[in-house]
């Protein structure tokens, strides 16, 4: 831009027209233009890889209107498609899966889900590990579709809610202490067995107890003593024969002698008593138990 200078005059008159003696120049010129062009290239060339940088990022998450990749956002919550993996703990009200398949936890240690109160301690926790599932909790219960209790375990007892308890092992089930139950029956075609092999067997019940086998024998084995007793009641044998083959049979001797052995005596009403044997029966003299 240049800058000129005016001189007024009178009519009549004439001046020469004094030369230009400042010119400035407005501008940036030099280095700082070049400079200036360089940093506005470097700033578009940093635009560009920025938004390439961005179109390669959605594109490799898979990112779109309804969600990013495998997750989509949807009324219900969030669906997750195809297996996922966690590196940090998860917090969900529910999980659930598809209708048309299974729910898969997978850890190649273990897996642990914990149940927390408002103050966050655990008051439930299922540790599914390579050796043992454990659970640590109050009680523990599982139902059967329609919400029937089938097993409950809490600190004084454990329920099996089933109408039928199948033990399949060939060495049967193991009680360390007393079992109680209204019945025990074996399956079909199929032997039962009540054994203590170190100790004693005892079956009480209050009403009585009833040993029945449809198509078989009932065998009960002693080392020792078998004891039926009744304390109110009577010990009913109900069979067409009782046989009793072991008993000791006394050998004809002297009149008067016993021998040590006792003869049984049935009463009319099918009661049994003991007779001190002799050379004939002597259960007429000892008929008095009858009464």
């Amino acid at each position: 831009m240049v800058r000129e200078q005016y001189t007024t005059t009178t009519p009549g008159t004439s001046l020469e027209r004094p030369k230009n003696e400042y010119v400035y120049k407005i501008g940036i010129y030099g280095w700082r233009k070049r400079c200036l062009y360089l940093f506005v290239l470097l700033l578009l060339i940093v635009l560009v890889v920025n938004f390439s940088l961005t179109i390669w990022i959605l594109k490799v998450m898979w990112f779109s209107p309804t969600g990013m990749g495998h997750l989509r956002v949807t009324k219900e919550g969030l669906r997750l498609e195809g297996e996922s993996e966690f590196l940090f703990p998860l917090y969900a009200k529910e999980i659930h899966s598809r209708v048309d398949s299974s729910l898969l936890l997978q850890s190649t240690h273990n897996v642990t889900v914990n149940a927390r109160n408002s103050n966050g301690e655990v008051t439930g926790r299922l540790n599914v590990g390579p050796k043992m599932v454990e659970f640590h909790g109050q009680q523990f219960q599982i139902n059967s579709k329609d919400g029937k209790p089938l097993f409950t375990v809490d600190e004084n007892e454990v329920v099996i809610g089933t109408d039928k308890l199948r033990v399949t092992g060939p060495e049967g089930a193991l009680f360390e202490h007393s079992v109680e139950t209204p019945l025990v029956k074996a399956e079909a075609f199929k032997q039962l067995r009540l054994e203590s092999p170190t100790r004693s067997l005892s079956m009480d019940a209050p009403r009585g107890i009833n040993i029945k086998a449809q198509a078989g024998n009932i065998e009960a084995l002693s080392q020792m003593d078998i004891k039926l007793h009744s304390s109110d009641g009577v010990l009913l044998l109900d069979a067409e024969t009782v046989r009793l083959p072991k008993l000791p049979e006394g050998t004809r001797g002297g009149s008067g002698t016993s021998q040590g052995l006792y003869e049984i005596c049935v009463c009319p009403d099918g009661k049994l008593y003991l007779s001190v044997a002799g050379v004939g029966s002597t259960c007429q003299e000892y008929s008095r138990g009858c009464q």
